[in-house]
């Protein structure tokens, strides 16, 4: 699978057909009483955030903790990384 999804045309049938099976998986995941997959266990996920946007960063939040990510959400508002260069 291409790392980047542009438009669903870029996909090829079985990529297709992966991305369909991993829903599946994934919704009988959220029917379980502990909803947490084991996948990313003893990583970090930095979130950086150039533009505020509170759905995406929940969203991608929500999912990182699902597969058990620690996360950390970095802001470039408000941080140096805004601040301009003279």
């Amino acid at each position: 699978m291409q790392r980047h999804l542009i438009s669903a045309a870029d996909l090829t049938r079985d990529d297709a057909v992966l991305i369909l099976d991993t829903a599946e998986e994934m919704a009988r995941v959220a029917d379980r009483p502990i909803k947490k997959l084991p996948t990313l266990r003893g990583r970090t996920i930095v979130n950086l955030f150039f533009e505020d946007s509170t759905r995406t960063r929940i969203s991608f939040e929500a999912a990182e903790k699902r597969l058990s990510a620690d996360v950390i959400n970095f802001s470039a508002k408000g941080s140096s990384v805004s601040k301009a260069s003279p």
